[in-house]
This record gives structure tokens, sequence and C-alpha cells, in this order.
């Protein structure tokens, strides 16, 4: 079976210091104590790459040595942004490696973006960190980390861009190691063992009221569409509304031009713009931009408001440019809609909907394509009573991000593939990313379960990036899963770097006892354990979820 993803670009240095990563919080010196970088360095990711970096002269304490390193990643950012410049801009290059770099030159961008908020908060601060603080920042430097690893796939995966490639790897490779380093630092010293969030199971009231309910009741339909037709009959805050109607009898006729007509960078204590989509089936690529933040998009339900396109990287689009639907702008909601990629199992990677927006809710949607169906790229995500369809490695990316009471369905692939739900891309031991799925069920497709001519193999996901992590909990895992449960990437690759887990599951699938046995596989037969991964520990829930009206379960079931 071919390799569907690229593997990590990390050096081979790189990955063999992550390999015996042996760090131990508690033997680090208080982080107002001046140390020499040598010691600053020790458990990092890179320590020999981490002493290349900080100053030698004299010692500093781990705040100074944590924003100096922050620091000099924002010059990094900036100076990397000039490279990709100036290769756009000398002409000559094949569309594959122009399509490659225009992802790193926006993926950049928003590296610089992250840096510079995060070093802002770490300017104002000489003490450790507490949640959301702490979580903020942490989010911010393992998206920049997840940004980069993008941008070196995509080069990697365009035929055409090998000289774009060989002149960008030192410059990559290096941006790599200084991000992961900044990360590492600003763990050791403002996210310190006894201020990290508890990671108890004992599950938190949500705070918009009762258990697992929001202010959308999952049966009340009706009150969605009033809250997109009338700001003020809405149980959220909302910021002006509009309307797209193909008839044109609303605002607009296009998804596109209502984003467009979105107001720019709300903060979202005014609430809400919402966008009403009435039913339809919208031919178009929408791009929600980063500067579009807390826009509301409500359709008139699964099937019936339908955002649809076809394009593959067969047909030259980069993965991550594939998506029908893409999502950059912070607080983004949307509910009672389909995003769909036509291009079919033929066309391999299709996206349908990538989302690389904070504190993103998706509610009663539904995402359908082939393989690469779902795009979890980064920051903090959460999925309620969705559907997903999809073939291999149809949930991917590298968020932090949870669904909860969604409808995992496994289509027909192509002949001789094999379908795997989740492709989780965790390339580093810090990141706070990672996939949980919980009070989920993960079924086949009906042309999946009608087909007798070819037997397809299933399995709950295999490791796209060496420290892969996914927990599958308290959902309901049906019979297609193959005993073994989780498929290789390529031979041993990160068989004892990943995290896999599953807790309290049920379903003819769900047996356990003729699991794999690779290192990085766990059977959690803790509350406790579990509880690391649900909204309140996973995502923070409890701090951004009330406000987007979505119903949630902040603990265990």
């Amino acid at each position: 079976m071919a390799s569907f993803h690229i593997a990590t670009a990390l050096s081979a240095t790189l990955l063999l210091s992550l390999l015996v990563l042996g760090r131990s919080d508690a033997t680090l010196p208080p982080p107002a104590t001046p140390v020499p970088p040598s010691t600053a360095c020790n458990g990092t990711t890179d320590p020999t790459f981490c002493r290349s970096v900080l100053p030698t002269n004299g010692t500093s304490n781990l705040y100074t040595y944590g924003r100096f390193s922050v620091a000099k990643s924002l010059a990094n950012a900036n100076k990397f942004l000039g490279l990709v410049n100036r290769y756009l801009s000398g002409g000559r290059l094949a569309a594959g490696a122009v399509a490659a770099l225009q992802d790193c030159q926006l993926l950049s961008g928003l590296n610089i973006d992250f840096l510079s908020a995060a070093g802002a908060t770490l300017n104002r601060t000489s003490s450790t960190l507490l949640d959301p603080q702490a979580e903020d920042v942490q989010t911010l430097l393992s998206a920049i980390l997840t940004n980069q690893q993008t941008c070196a796939d995509g080069l990697q995966a365009a035929a055409s861009a090998w000289s774009v490639r060989n002149g960008l790897a030192v410059p990559m490779s290096n941006s790599t190691k200084l991000y992961s380093v900044s990360l590492s630092l600003f763990t050791r010293a403002w996210v310190r063992p006894s201020t990290k969030k508890p990671r108890t199971a004992t599950p938190k009231p949500p705070r918009h009221g009762g258990r697992g309910r929001g202010l959308f009741d999952a049966t009340d339909d009706e009150m969605v569409r009033r809250m997109a037709l009338d700001g003020a009959a809405a149980a959220v805050s909302t910021f002006g509304a509009v309307t797209v109607d193909q008839s044109g009898a609303g605002n607009f006729t296009t998804v596109s031009d209502a984003v467009a007509a979105a107001p720019t960078n709300l903060d979202g204590t005014k609430g809400y713009f919402v966008i009403h989509v009435t039913a339809g089936v919208y031919a178009e690529n929408v791009v929600v931009p980063k500067n579009k933040k807390y826009v509301m998009m409500v359709g008139d339900g699964i099937g019936q408001t339908v955002i649809t396109g076809n394009r593959s990287v067969v047909d030259g689009w980069t993965t991550f440019n594939s998506a029908t639907f893409a999502v950059l702008g912070q607080g983004f909601v949307a509910v009672n809609m389909t995003f769909r990629n036509t291009a079919g199992p033929a066309k391999h990677q299709a996206v349908a909907l990538r989302c690389g927006a904070d504190l993103s809710t998706f509610y009663q949607c539904s995402f359908e394509a082939y393989q690469d169906t779902l795009y979890t790229h980064s920051l903090r995500q959460f999925y309620r009573a969705c559907d997903v369809y999809g073939t291999v490695d149809y949930v991917f990316g590298n968020a932090a991000v949870v669904f909860q009471d969604c409808t995992l369905y496994n289509r027909l692939p192509m002949q001789g593939q094999s379908n795997t739900v989740t492709a989780q891309g965790r390339t580093d031991p810090n990141q706070n990313t990672g996939t949980t799925i919980q009070g989920c069920a993960i079924v086949a497709a009906p042309d999946l379960a009608a087909n007798t001519a070819f037997a397809t193999t299933n399995y709950l996901g295999r490791p796209w990036k060496l420290y892969s992590r996914t927990v599958i909990m308290q959902s309901v895992v049906g019979g297609l899963i193959d005993p073994a449960g989780w498929m290789p990437w390529d031979g041993d690759y990160a068989l004892s770097t990943l995290y896999y887990a599953e807790y309290n599951n049920s379903g003819a699938g769900a047996d356990t006892s003729r699991r794999v046995t690779w290192p990085g596989y766990h059977v959690l037969n803790s509350t406790a354990d579990a509880g690391n991964f649900t909204v309140g520990n996973m995502v923070l829930g409890d701090f951004w979820l009330p406000q987007t009206g979505v119903p949630f379960t902040s603990g265990l079931n």
C-alpha cells in the first residue's frame, strides 16, 4: 500500500534526539534562578542546537532564555518568509512548486502572527502562567511547528519543487529545531509541573448549564433557524447577520461574498457575525481568512445546505489547498451544514474541510469525501453531533481536537486500499495536540456495508508523524474494525513514540484482546488517565465553548 502522506521532514539528528528524549521536570531549577545555557538546554528536544542558539556570555534564568528563544524564532520566521517570497517573485517555477510555496507563504505569515502574540504574553510576565494563558501560548507555539511541517510536506510532495526544496532544506530544518526549542523552554519556564492544569477525570459541569446540553438543543432546529434570521431571538450574542440565498432573496448569492462582507478582527466580546446559508448546493471553494474572526455560519440542515468542490492532489492541488472549505478565523462556528469534496477515491487526497482556526466549533455538520476528508490542521477545535465520511486517513492533522457524539462512516475505497479513520500528525513531545473521539460511533457507510466484491480492512488509525496521539473512548466501535485495531505507517516508524489509547468502548470491534502490542499503545483502565483527553482538559472547553451555544460534556460521560 502506498504512503499517502509524506513522513516528517525533521533531520536525522533531531529525530534521534526526540527518540531518546528523557525529560525530567522534577530536576529543573526554579525558573527565576540564573543558570548557564547548558543547564537551561538540558532536557529540551535538541540540547546541542539549543546551546548554539542561546547567548553564551553569563547566566540568565529560564524566563529570559525563553523570551530570547521566542524573539529569535520571530526573527527567523520573518527571514524564512522573505526566502519564500524571493522564490515566488523569481519566476520560472512549475505550477506545483508555486502552489507549495504559496502554502508556505500563508503558513509563514501565520507563524509571525503567533510568535508575536506569544512573545507579547511572555514579555508581560516573569512568573508561571495559569490556564487559559498557559494553554493559549502552548497552543500557538505548537501550531508554529505544525505550520512549518505542513510547508515542508507540501514541498516534499511536489515533484516539480525539487530545486526549491533543496534551497530551503537547511533553513527549514533550522526553523523546525528553533521552534521546537522555543516550545521546550516555554514549557520548562512558564508551565511548571505544579502549575499545569489538573488532569483529573472529575466531570466539570459546563458553565452554560446542564451537562451535555447547550443553548442550541440538538432536537430544536427551529432555534437555529431563528438565530440566523433574527439576531434578537438568538440565545447567543450576535454582531450583525446576513443571509445567503441562491435565488437572490438574501443579502448575497454566494458564501464567499458573505464571508468577505464580515467585519474584520472581531474579538468575540460583541458576539458573532452570523451568516445564514439557506438550503441549496453551493459549488464554490470558500476561505474564511485569519482576519474574519467570530463568524457563525448556520445552514438549514445536513444535506440541505451543501458547500461542494472537487479539488484534489491528482489534479494539481496541494493537500492543504484542496479543501472545499478552509477556515483560519478564530472563533468560527458552523451549524447544520454539509461540506463535501466530490473528487472521488481515485483522486487520492481531496479535503472537504480544513480547519486551522483556534477555538472553532462544528455542530450538526457533515463532512463528505474519501481520502483526507477532514483536515483538523492546528490549534483547538470541537465537533459535536457531526457525521464524517471517508476512507484513507479521513480525520487527519495536528490540532487539539475533540469529537463528541459524532458518527464516523468508513466508505468503500479503491480496490487494494485499507481504510484508516485517523492519521494524527503530532511531531514534537511538547505539543499539546491530539485527537480525542469520545462518545462517538465508528461504522460502515452504506456503500462499504453493501460491497461483497472485495474485502476492505479497516483500522482506527495509523501514525502519520512521530508523536501521533489519538484516544478513542466511550465510543461504539463497529465490527468492521480489524482486531489489531491500528495500522503501522511504515515498518516500526513511530511505534514507540506514538500515544494511542482506548478506554471503555463498546461494540463488536471494541475488543482489545487482539490489539497491536506496540510500546505506544495503551488500554486505559484509569478514569484519571482518560480524563486527560476530555473537553475540559484536552481543549479547555469550559473557558470558551459556552459562548458558542453548542452542547458539550466537559468530562467523562
